[in-house]
């Protein structure tokens, strides 16, 4: 199962060039700077924006394919939509604007109860728009989207608009809603923090091109692409819990082919949590270090060594059996190293700068 979509469209200012598959169900995040493309390729599924060439495929039905002629309106793909506003309508309350999506269609698989509680908005049925958070009024906006018994759901920058408490309070939310709902999902951003929580697959867009698209844990951690250059940068992996040692007040995860220690978590044996690790925190080393306070000692393989002129360093890409990790290093320390592509080195990381991102 996938989604594929390819398009073609010349702007003034720019041409539109693209082509991404990615797995599906999932959540696909864009992710780029402000003018790079994401929104087009997100009316563009939507059926918004008619390109001068495109195709979009989902699990194997076609919605778009200029070619041969085949164009399916807005309201025939059963996509959900979310903006950066959540457009509710002022005059009905929260109950009547979650059943306004309702009214199009038939009754499906995703039921009023079940959004309700997914999205943790029980208790607002009953209240305005006006009366709520910016966050409770993006969950609202969710909801009515998803009881529109979307096939596919797109999301524009939908935190945009919100600050960092906000934000924070609905990111749960969305991390539930992607393991709950069996759906395909494009969601448009241009926070890293959300990409690495949220996306099963990254497509990074600059100025109208593709330029990497893949899972998560493999995008996050190449040396090579944009994400690289950014201050926080830092690979994401998926880890399974394995052990808890309440004496030591540390948590076993393992994950990417590597074990990792983490201060205690509570989280149950088995259960399965996303990490992040920030490349400026990750040191190399070439032999164990004979005493040291750090617990994370992960042998890798050198697998890419990528300049950054702006930032006067370099970084590079480690190799683990089934995954990889970033360090952000100086030039002089790669060459006190030794280090050069299939060369073993050692990342040392500290157990309090492993970021844990949820499921």
């Amino acid at each position: 199962m996938s989604f594929s979509l390819a398009l073609r469209h010349r702007f003034p200012s720019m041409t539109m060039d693209v082509a991404f598959e990615v797995r599906s169900p999932g959540v696909t995040v864009l992710f780029g700077p402000s003018g790079s493309g994401k929104t087009t390729i997100v009316n563009a599924a939507a059926g918004l924006l008619r390109p001068d060439w495109c195709r979009v495929e989902i699990d194997g039905a076609v919605l778009a394919d200029t070619d041969a002629g085949v164009w399916l309106p807005p309201e025939q793909r059963r996509a959900g939509m979310v903006f950066q506003d959540s457009r509710l309508f002022p005059h009905m309350s929260v109950a009547t604007n979650l059943r306004f999506g309702m009214r199009r269609v038939a009754p499906g698989e995703i039921r009023f109860d079940d959004v309700v509680d997914l999205l943790g908005i029980g208790a607002l049925l009953d209240r305005r728009p006006k009366a709520l958070s910016g966050g409770e009024r993006q969950r609202v906006a969710i909801g009515r989207a998803l009881l529109a018994q979307p096939k596919l759901l797109l999301m524009d920058e939908p935190l945009a608009s919100l600050d960092s408490a906000r934000k924070a309070e609905i990111l749960p939310y969305l991390a539930r809603l992607k393991t709950a709902l069996l759906l395909p999902v494009l969601y448009v951003t241009h926070a890293l923090g959300e990409a690495a929580q949220l996306a099963d697959s990254l497509v990074l867009v600059e100025a109208g091109k593709v330029v990497a698209y893949g899972g998560t844990a493999e995008i996050s951690a190449r040396a090579e692409l944009p994400l690289a250059s950014r201050d926080d940068a830092g690979a994401v992996l998926i880890c399974r819990v394995d052990a808890h040692d309440p004496v030591r007040m540390l948590t076993r995860m393992h994950g990417g082919g590597a074990d990792f220690l983490l201060p205690l978590l509570d989280m149950p044996l088995g259960a399965l949590c996303r990490i992040r690790v920030p490349a400026r925190e990750v040191i190399l080393a070439g032999r164990p270090p004979d005493s040291i306070s750090l617990h994370n000692v992960i042998a890798g393989t050198v697998r890419r060594i990528a300049p950054d002129p702006l930032r006067r360093s370099v970084m590079v890409e480690i190799g683990l059996p089934d995954g990889g990790l970033l360090a952000r290093v100086t030039a002089d320390a790669v060459v006190r190293l030794g280090l050069a592509p299939g060369v073993p080195v050692l990342a040392l990381i500290k157990s309090t700068s492993i970021e844990v991102l949820g499921t």
